[in-house]
């Protein structure tokens, strides 16, 4: 049965007194119910009645499916107005959720609620899905540009579920209907991208809003052992499409990587003095008994390098002198 402004408009009048919140708020109340078939008594506790919600309005257990469920709520056919959950669950919420560090001392009920639960069932969850419920169509959400930006920066947070799970858990993002349980395709990420790299000579820098600028060194085969795994999601929207091969840029970074590799000609630490350098953008980035560890890695600026590397490779498979000098420019 589809909930109603009607049934919203009473369950409001009812429980506003005790629960407070806002009218909103008792769509995700109605929607839990019927949805997993809870008694109102305990549905109530896996809503949020108040602000501070860090994009959630609520979370349920599924014990028998080993589901854990994240919900924002929209009661409006607008999936515009998702874009601000999206941000603070991107920005803050995944962390205070998930993450062991940056706790909240005036946290929610929710979030305690939802921190105990996870920690009572942290052996049973093999999956998170993370539900955005409103009244429109979910295609037409999984249609806009900017909802699907702001997907693929959620998708990315992944790592912080894997680290506290300790093991590799499946997310799993979707749109839904509350009015006509329509559902729009699931965006599934079963697996986080972290990778060991040679950084060498860094030097970095602390930011404003503690973020953190490291600079130095990077193989080039590191970088195209990213790409080949990430595929277009390395490269930042602004740059996924790569100058043609046929370019004068891309043809010089061919012929200067020929030299080095093929031909011999060249030492490989010519490559950074003739080379402006890439800019990489990534979720985490750890230091740990010398080596590095980078996880959801994004290409800012170089696409032409790593795209023409990757054509140089593919051109060269079974080249004596590439097998020997393999990643040797740096």
């Amino acid at each position: 049965m589809a909930i109603t402004d009607q049934a919203i408009d009473q369950a409001y009048s009812d429980l506003k007194r005790t629960c407070g919140g806002l009218r909103n708020d008792y769509f995700a109340l109605l929607y839990l119910m019927q949805e997993f078939g809870l008694e109102r008594e305990m549905a109530i506790e896996q809503v949020a009645f108040s602000g501070n919600d860090y994009g959630v309005d609520g979370f349920h257990f599924d014990a028998a499916k080993r589901n854990f469920y994240l919900f924002q709520f929209k009661w409006s056919p607008s999936y515009d107005q998702f874009k601000p959950s999206f941000k603070r669950l991107t920005d803050f919420g995944m962390e205070r959720i998930f993450g062991a560090q940056k706790q909240d001392q005036h946290q929610n009920q929710l979030l305690m609620q939802i921190k105990s639960c996870l920690l009572e069932n942290e052996a049973v969850i093999d999956r998170v899905y993370v539900h955005f419920v409103f009244t429109g169509d979910p295609a037409e959400a999984e249609r806009s540009q900017v909802l699907d930006k702001l997907r693929e920066d959620l998708e990315n947070k992944k790592y912080l579920i894997d680290q506290r799970f300790g093991r590799a858990v499946t997310m799993v993002i979707e749109f839904r209907s509350g009015r006509t349980r329509k559902v729009g395709p699931a965006a599934h990420l079963r697996k986080t991208h972290s990778y060991p790299i040679q950084l060498d000579e860094t030097i970095s820098r602390e930011g404003p809003q503690g973020e953190l600028m490291t600079i130095g060194f990077i193989r080039l085969s590191d970088l195209h052992a990213m790409n080949s795994e990430i595929g277009g999601r390395f490269f930042e929207r602004n740059i996924r499409a790569a100058l043609p091969e046929d370019k004068a840029v891309n043809r010089s970074i061919q012929q200067s990587i020929k030299r080095i590799v093929i031909d011999g000609k060249d030492s490989a630490k010519v490559f950074a003095f003739n080379h402006n350098g890439v800019t990489l953008f990534a979720e985490d980035l750890q230091q740990q008994n010398g080596v590095f560890k980078i996880t959801e890695p994004r290409l800012l600026n170089g696409a032409q390098t790593v795209t023409t590397f990757g054509r140089f490779i593919k051109a060269n498979e079974g080249n004596k002198s590439l097998l020997e000098h393999q990643g040797a420019p740096e």
